[in-house]
């Protein structure tokens, strides 16, 4: 069975889909003039945006809420256990993909998320949104925007979860020998804990969460980068060479390299699959497109950041050519090497941190899409013990082939259907970002969206008063 999955995620993983995320990516990318590029020391501003919330959203989740939710679920084991996999399987150049799709991707993940704000809807304590909202009211197409809420929920409430619980439990074992399923009993408590808070408790751990996980492995990482400065050329020397297929005998394959590195880059910082929006749209902001810049920067702190600290840690140790080694036994090893035998329990701490924010945060995104297709309170409590409960269960006890086998494959059709979407609806995102250019042109600090400024979309944002 589990050959079979990996034969389909292979055909589904073919070059096909790898042109049309790169291509998307360089598409939105010309078309926003670089909007990735030009805009970071406005995407910092607005991580403390302070603008009017609008009327009646006093106590919605703010601009730098909304960016940790999302960065709580692409900072995760992607970023620990994703990478080290990536360079196991197809080589250092592996690491160079990554970073091609986060400087394409980021493009994606801005046209992706304005679109989630347009045309998110109101809820009793946030706003809600995401592919499936921007795709039944800026396509027409019901059909399909079931489809895509179905299938991020089994992706990320349900699949991705696995993921998450799978390498908390292998690091908590290789570090302290804690059986998988204690440590997953434990999981499924302080998830269920949380989910049923809703979104107002999920922003408030993932904003305390994410900033401290984030800075407290990027400041470990550094310390061993320069304490190690002498092998950083020959480090990038290798990844440069292996990406494209220059030195087999540790790199692999050229297309292996690509493959792993889009697959995992992806599943890192999730630019064009679609998930983001959903967080992006909980925002109270004045117009779209500053949360559309938030999650642009949103994947290069997760790929070029976090995902880089991780690479580099593998790399400089010499160990990733280990064959018997893979996922977080790799990223453990590695850094034992390089700090003693405190680097495994550091590790098992920040991959709990990580994995358990991604843990709540994909939660969220599949309650939005299971509010999306149904009413039901019976349903989505159904669905909070399935995501928070039997599949983190499940993740504990299978094994990281399975989980990693399942999440390609939701992956791969998940980030084909937005694909889709995006491309056709990206037009709005483009004319919102000329006009927040413009308003800033003229001396606007936080420029204001109207829905009469699309007339025919007007009866469809019901949001933008």
């Amino acid at each position: 069975m589990l050959e079979l999955l990996n034969q389909v995620n292979d055909l589904l993983w073919g070059y096909c889909l790898i042109a049309a995320l790169v291509g998307c990516g360089l598409w939105f990318t010309l078309r926003t003039r670089f909007v990735q590029f030009r805009m970071v020391p406005e995407m910092l501003r607005l991580l403390t945006d302070s603008s009017l919330k609008p009327k009646g959203a006093e106590r919605h989740i703010s601009s730098f809420q909304a960016f940790t939710v999302s960065l709580a679920s692409r900072v995760g084991t992607g970023n620990l256990a994703g990478v080290a996999t990536a360079i196991a399987v197809g080589g250092p150049g592996a690491v160079f993909w990554m970073w091609v799709m986060a400087l394409v991707g980021a493009a994606t993940a801005f046209v992706e998320s304005t679109l989630g704000q347009l045309f998110k809807q109101p809820h009793k304590d946030s706003f809600i949104g995401g592919p499936a909202y921007y795709i039944q009211r800026g396509l027409h197409c019901q059909w399909m925007a079931v489809l895509f809420a179905v299938l991020i929920t089994a992706t990320f409430g349900l699949g991705n979860n696995s993921v998450q619980t799978n390498t908390i439990c292998g690091a908590m074992e290789g570090a302290f020998g804690w059986s998988p399923a204690m440590v997953g009993v434990v999981l499924v408590v302080m998830t269920l804990a949380i989910v049923f808070g809703g979104i107002q408790r999920i922003a408030h751990v993932s904003s305390v969460l994410v900033p401290v996980m984030a800075v407290g492995y990027f400041v470990l990482a550094v310390v061993i980068v320069v304490m190690n400065i002498q092998h950083v050329p020959h480090v990038l020397k290798v990844i440069l060479m292996s990406a494209f297929g220059l030195e087999q005998a540790v790199g692999g394959t050229l297309g292996a390299a690509i493959m792993n590195g889009v697959k995992r880059g992806l599943f890192s910082n999730e630019a064009g699959e679609g998930s983001a929006p959903n967080a992006a749209a909980t925002a109270a902001v004045s117009h779209p497109v500053k949360q559309g810049l938030i999650q642009s920067l949103g994947v290069f702190t997760d790929t070029l950041l976090v995902c880089s600290c991780t690479a580099f840690i593998i790399l400089i140790s010499g160990v990733y050519n280990v064959p018997e080694l893979n996922g977080i036994m790799l990223t453990q090893r590695a850094l034992e090497s390089e700090v003693g035998s405190w680097g495994p329990v550091f590790v098992a701490v920040a991959i709990f941190l990580f994995a358990y924010s991604s843990i709540i945060g994909n939660y969220y995104y599949g309650e939005a899409n299971v509010r999306f297709m149904t009413k039901s309170r019976t349903t989505l409590t159904v669905y909070r013990l399935l995501s928070g409960g039997v599949m983190v269960m499940f993740g504990a006890l299978t094994t990281l082939e399975v989980v990693w086998g399942m999440i390609d494959f939701c992956m791969a059709l998940l980030t084909a259907c937005n694909l889709v979407a995006i491309a056709f609806l990206g037009r709005y995102a483009f004319r919102l970002l000329d006009d927040y250019r413009r308003q800033k042109r003229q001396g606007i600090k936080e420029p204001v969206f109207h829905r009469s400024q699309l007339p025919e979309l007007e009866s469809e944002l019901t949001c933008w008063e």
